[in-house]
C-alpha cells in the first residue's frame, strides 16, 4: 500500500515518498520470536505465531519518540473526553490510534523503568519510586536497575540510533544525584547520547534544578521562562542538529514532561483561559466527561461511572469560598495541560517542517493516574503535601491569587483528581483502575493505515518497548555490553495497528504498589483491598469481569470463588518470578530511610566552597537525628551572604551573615524558627557551630555557637520526611531563597571566606520506616 495523503490535516503538507511493505508481508512481520516468545519461566503471556521470523515492518528509516505526561488521568485529554483544550495531542490521536485499555504502574518510577526496559518494574529493581531505599532485605525497592535489564536506548544504540533524553528522569536512586555521580545509572550511563532535564521526581516549572548530560547547569534566568518550553526547545535543537547533519540516520527521543505533576505552575494567561469553566464543580464536570467519552467512543455505551469517592464531598455541599478556591486550582491544572499541549504542538511542527513527522513512531502516555496529593482542599506547598501535613483552608485562601505562580507549589483537590480519572475509581498509587489505566496514543503515518480509531486490547507499559523492537525488526540481544540480558517480558501490540480485533497474546499482568495488589488474566482482574496495619493474608480480594465491566465497578468475587482463588495464586506466581516479595505497605516513609549501604549512610560529610548545587535527596538527612554542623569562616567587617542553604521559600534551613550578625533560620512550611546573634561577629577566623538535639518525634532543640560560645537556641518543629524540594548550596542560595530576609539579594553569595561545611551525626544509619 502507499501512504494516503491527508489533505485535511495541518501536518499533511509533506507527502510520504516511501512505500510501505505489503499487507501480507506486514501480517507475517508483526510478531517476533525474539521479544515475544515467552517461556513459562519468563511469564504467563504467550505470543501467537512464536515461529514468525523477525522482520521489520518498514524498510525505511523510522525514528521513535516516547512522550510521557506525569500524573494525567484517563480523561484529561480532549481525545479521551476532556473539556480541556489539547488540540495538538488530539491531532496525534486523530491521525493515529487511541488505546483505552492501557495500563501503567501505580506510580511514576516503576512506569518509567518498565517503559525504558520492556520488563516488569520489580524485576528490574524499581518496586517503588527512586527516592526510597528499603535496604538490602528488599532488593526490588532500591531503585537500582541492573545492567542485565538493558534500556531501549542501549539496544537501539547498537542498531544505529542516536538517543536523546529530555525532561524528568527519576529512575536513578536519588541519593546518587550528586554533581560527582556516580553516573552509571544516569541517562548517559544507560545509553542516551544527550540529556537535558531534571533528575529528581518533580520540578519547579519556573526555577528547575537542571542537568545537561552529566553536569548540573544553572537555570536560564530569563523573563518568561518555563520548564516545559525549555525542554521542548532543546528537543527541537537536538532534532534539528541531527536531521541537518545525519539525515539518513534514525533517532530515538524520550520526552518526559513535569506536567501534570505537582507543582502546577503556568503563565497566568493560561489560567485565565479557564476562568469560570469549573464553577459547575467536579460532580457536573465528571458527568460531562463521562457522557463525552461515550459520544466519542473512548468507552463503551454500557460503561458505568464510578460513584464519587467517599472522601470527596459533593460539590453542592461546599460553601462559596470553597467553590471559588477549588475552581481556581482546576483552572490552573487545565491551563497547565493546555500549555503542555502547545509545547507538543511546537515539536510536531518542527518534525513536520523537517519532513520527519510521518516516519517518526510516537507513543504518548501518562505514567499513572491522577494524584490525590492535594488532599481535601488542594495544596500550595509541595513540602507540606509530601510530608503529609494537611493544609488549612484559610491559609490556602490567602494564596488564591498566587496559585499557579512562582510563590506556590500548587496541586488540585482530590475531587478534581477523580474527574481526571473518569470513569474509574481510585487515584495514583492505587492498583484499582484510577491508579493504573491511563491514555495511550500511537501515531505513525508510515506504519499504520488506521486513523482516529480506538483499540481495546489489554496493553501494559512494558509492552511499548517490545513493540518498538518488533516493528524495527530488532532481536533483543542475549548479551549487551558483555552482560547477559534478562528476558524482555513485554508483548508487542504492533499487529493492532491495522487489525482492531487481533489478539496480542497479552494474557497476564500483575501489579503491586506498597502492598496493594492486582492481577489481570484473560479478561478478569482480581484486586486486593489492604487495610493498613493488617497482615496481607487478611486482605479481601475483589473480582471484576473487565470484558463486560469496563469501569471495574461490579465486584463478582462471591459469584466466582474458585476463579478468584486461581487468580490470587497466579498473582503469587507472578510476584515470585518478578521479585515482588517481601510485601510492604510503606510509601512516603521511605523518604526518611538511610539504611546501611546508602550513600547518605555516613557519620560525617564535608563540603567545600565552590561545590555545585547538591540535590536534597543526596544531601545529609537531618530530620529527627542528633547532628552538628560546623562552618569555619574568615570574616571581615562588612562581609555578608549565605554560608549554607538547603531548600527554598517553601521550606528549608539557612545560615547567613547580614549587618555583621550571624543568622540561622529553619522553615517547616508553616513556621519559621530563627536564631539571630545579639553580638556582631569578630573580624578574623570564626567557627560557626550548630547543634540539633532531637527531643521527640519531629522536634528538637537547635543551638547556635560562635567560637564555642552559645549565641542562641530555639525549639524547632521539623518536617517528618523530607526537608525540601530544593537542594543544598555552599556560600550562596541558588534558585528560591530560604529566607525572606535576603530575598532581594539574588543568590546572596558570601563575600568572606568559607573553609568548609561539615555535618556530623551520632549514627550513620537511620531507618524511619518500620
Amino acid at each position: 500500500m502507499e501512504y494516503k495523503k491527508r489533505e485535511d490535516k495541518p501536518w499533511a503538507k509533506y507527502v510520504n515518498k516511501f512505500p510501505m511493505v505489503g499487507t501480507a508481508a506486514l501480517s507475517a512481520a508483526i510478531l517476533l520470536g525474539g521479544c515475544q516468545a515467552q517461556t513459562e519461566e519468563a511469564g504467563a503471556n504467550k505470543a501467537p505465531q512464536e515461529d514468525a521470523e523477525n522482520q521489520a515492518m518498514t524498510d525505511e528509516k523510522t525514528n521513535v519518540m516516547y512522550v510521557v505526561l506525569d500524573d494525567a488521568g484517563f480523561s484529561d485529554l480532549g481525545s479521551f473526553g476532556s473539556e480541556i483544550s489539547t488540540p495538538n495531542i488530539d491531532e496525534l490521536a486523530e491521525n493515529g490510534l487511541k488505546y483505552n485499555n492501557f495500563h501503567a504502574a501505580p506510580v511514576c518510577s516503576p512506569t518509567r523503568a518498565s517503559l525504558l526496559t520492556g520488563r516488569n518494574n520489580h524485576a528490574v529493581g524499581m518496586g517503588n519510586v527512586a527516592n526510597f531505599d528499603f535496604g538490602e532485605g528488599d532488593p526490588s525497592r532500591r531503585a537500582k536497575i541492573p545492567k542485565e535489564a538493558g534500556f531501549v536506548t542501549e539496544v537501539l544504540g547498537e542498531n544505529g540510533y542516536t538517543n536523546y533524553g529530555l525532561g524528568k528522569w527519576h529512575i536513578t536512586p536519588t541519593v546518587e544525584l550528586s554533581p560527582a555521580g556516580p553516573y552509571d545509572r544516569w541517562p548517559l550511563g544507560r545509553g542516551f547520547d544527550r540529556y537535558y532535564g531534571n533528575l529528581e521526581d518533580s520540578s519547579d516549572q519556573f526555577r528547575p534544578e537542571l542537568f545537561r548530560d552529566n553536569s548540573p547547569v544553572p537555570f536560564p534566568d530569563e523573563e518568561g521562562y518555563h520548564y516545559s518550553e525549555d525542554i521542548v526547545a532543546n528537543a527541537e535543537q537536538n532534532i534539528t542538529d541531527h536531521v541537518s547533519i545525519r539525515p539518513d540516520d534514525p533517532f530515538f527521543m524520550y520526552l518526559a514532561f513535569g506536567a501534570q505533576h505537582m507543582p502546577h505552575q503556568v503563565p497566568e494567561e493560561y489560567i485565565e483561559m479557564y476562568e469560570g469553566k469549573y464553577d459547575e464543580g467536579w460532580d457536573v464536570i465528571r458527568e460531562h466527561r463521562f457522557e463525552k467519552q461515550k459520544e466519542i467512543g473512548i468507552i463503551p455505551e454500557d460503561a458505568e461511572l464510578a460513584p464519587r469517592d467517599p472522601n470527596v464531598p459533593a460539590w453542592d455541599s461546599l460553601n462559596d469560598d470553597q467553590k471559588k478556591l477549588y475552581a481556581r486550582f482546576m483552572e490552573t491544572y487545565a491551563g497547565f495541560l493546555t500549555h503542555t499541549d502547545e509545547q507538543i504542538g511546537k515539536l510536531m511542527d518542527s518534525l513536520e517542517e523537517m519532513g520527519e513527522l510521518d516516519n517518526t513512531l510516537i507513543v504518548l502516555i501518562s505514567d499513572n493516574g491522577a494524584s490525590f496529593s492535594g488532599g481535601e482542599h488542594g495544596a500550595v506547598n509541595q513540602a507540606l503535601a509530601y510530608n503529609k501535613v494537611p493544609a488549612e483552608f484559610e491559609s490556602l485562601m490567602e494564596k488564591y491569587d498566587q496559585i499557579g505562580g512562582e510563590q506556590t507549589n500548587s496541586d488540585y483537590p482530590s475531587g478534581w483528581s477523580q474527574v481526571s480519572n473518569t470513569p474509574f475509581a481510585g487515584f495514583k498509587g492505587s492498583t484499582h483502575a484510577g491508579g493504573i489505566r491511563t491514555p495511550m496514543i500511537v501515531h505513525w503515518p508510515n506504519g499504520m493505515e488506521a486513523e482516529g480509531e480506538v483499540r481495546e486490547q489489554f496493553t501494559h507499559v512494558s509492552d511499548i518497548t517490545a513493540t518498538i523492537y518488533d516493528v524495527l525488526g530488532i532481536d533483543t540481544p542475549d548479551q549487551l555490553n558483555g552482560v547477559e540480558q534478562m528476558d524482555v517480558t513485554g508483548i508487542s501490540f504492533a499487529e493492532t495497528f491495522d487489525k482492531p480485533d487481533v489478539e496480542t497474546g497479552k494474557n497476564t499482568q500483575y501489579f503491586e504498589h506498597s502492598g496493594k495488589r492486582t492481577i489481570y488474566h484473560d479478561g478478569w482482574k482480581a484486586i486486593s483491598v489492604h487495610e493498613p496495619g493488617t497482615d496481607f493474608e487478611e486482605d479481601e480480594w475483589e473480582l471484576y469481569n473487565v470484558t463486560e465491566d469496563f469501569s471495574e465497578l461490579n465486584n463478582v468475587a462471591a459469584d466466582h470463588p474458585e476463579l478468584l482463588e486461581e487468580l490470587i495464586g497466579l498473582w503469587n506466581e507472578e510476584a515470585e518470578k518478578n521479585n515482588v516479595f517481601p510485601l510492604s505497605e510503606n510509601f512516603l516513609e521511605g523518604l526518611g530511610n538511610v539504611p546501611e549501604g546508602n550513600m547518605r549512610a555516613k557519620s560525617s560529610f564535608t563540603y567545600y566552597p565552590g561545590m555545585s548545587h547538591l540535590s536534597e535527596s543526596a544531601a545529609p538527612l537531618t530530620l529527627d537525628r542528633n547532628h552538628e554542623i560546623t562552618i569555619p569562616i574568615n570574616y571581615n567587617k562588612g562581609d555578608e551572604g549565605v554560608l549554607l542553604a538547603l531548600g527554598n521559600d517553601k521550606s528549608g534551613y539557612t545560615f547567613y551573615v547580614k549587618e555583621n550578625r550571624l543568622h540561622y533560620e529553619y522553615h517547616n512550611g508553616t513556621d519559621r524558627f530563627i536564631i539571630t546573634s545579639d553580638k556582631k561577629l569578630d573580624e578574623g577566623e570564626n567557627l560557626i557551630t550548630y547543634s540539633f538535639e532531637n527531643t521527640g518525634k519531629n522536634q528538637g532543640t537547635g543551638s547556635l555557637f560562635v567560637n564555642k560560645e552559645l549565641i542562641g537556641e530555639t525549639e524547632i518543629i521539623t518536617l517528618p520526611l523530607k526537608t525540601s524540594f530544593e537542594g543544598l548550596d555552599i556560600g550562596k542560595d541558588l534558585l528560591y531563597p530560604v529566607s525572606p530576609e535576603y530575598a532581594d539579594e539574588g543568590s546572596f553569595p558570601f563575600t568572606g571566606e568559607i573553609e568548609k561545611v561539615q555535618y556530623d551525626f551520632e549514627e550513620s544509619e537511620y531507618i524511619l520506616a518500620e
